[in-house]
């Protein structure tokens, strides 16, 4: 079986009282995600019509690179800091089909 990459998209919804502490947190992600191991490409967005809402946009060689990157410092500060800013946070995992 061929080592498909994996995309994912993260769709992550800041409360409107919390929108620029949520972008801060989440940019601080994007230069120590870069340079994982496994890491193809790692992109944040801001929806242009709802400012509360970031998307990431993420290629990874593996499900175990996406792992590590789960259990990063990094991700879970995000995640500690920012539990009581966020209205939502899914992650959708995905394989390329052409």
């Amino acid at each position: 079986m061929l080592n498909t990459p994996l995309t994912i998209v993260a769709n992550i919804t800041a409360k409107q009282d919390k929108i620029e502490m949520v972008k801060t947190e989440l940019q601080k992600l994007i230069e120590p995600t870069r340079v994982e191991r496994g890491c193809i490409s790692y992109d944040m967005h801001q929806d242009n019509e709802n400012p509360a809402h970031f998307v990431f946009y993420e290629t990874w060689q593996s499900e175990d690179a996406l792992q590590k990157h789960l259990e990063s410092e990094h991700i879970q500060h995000l995640l500690a800091v920012t539990k009581d800013a966020l209205d939502a946070f899914v992650v959708t995992k995905l394989t390329k089909l052409s």
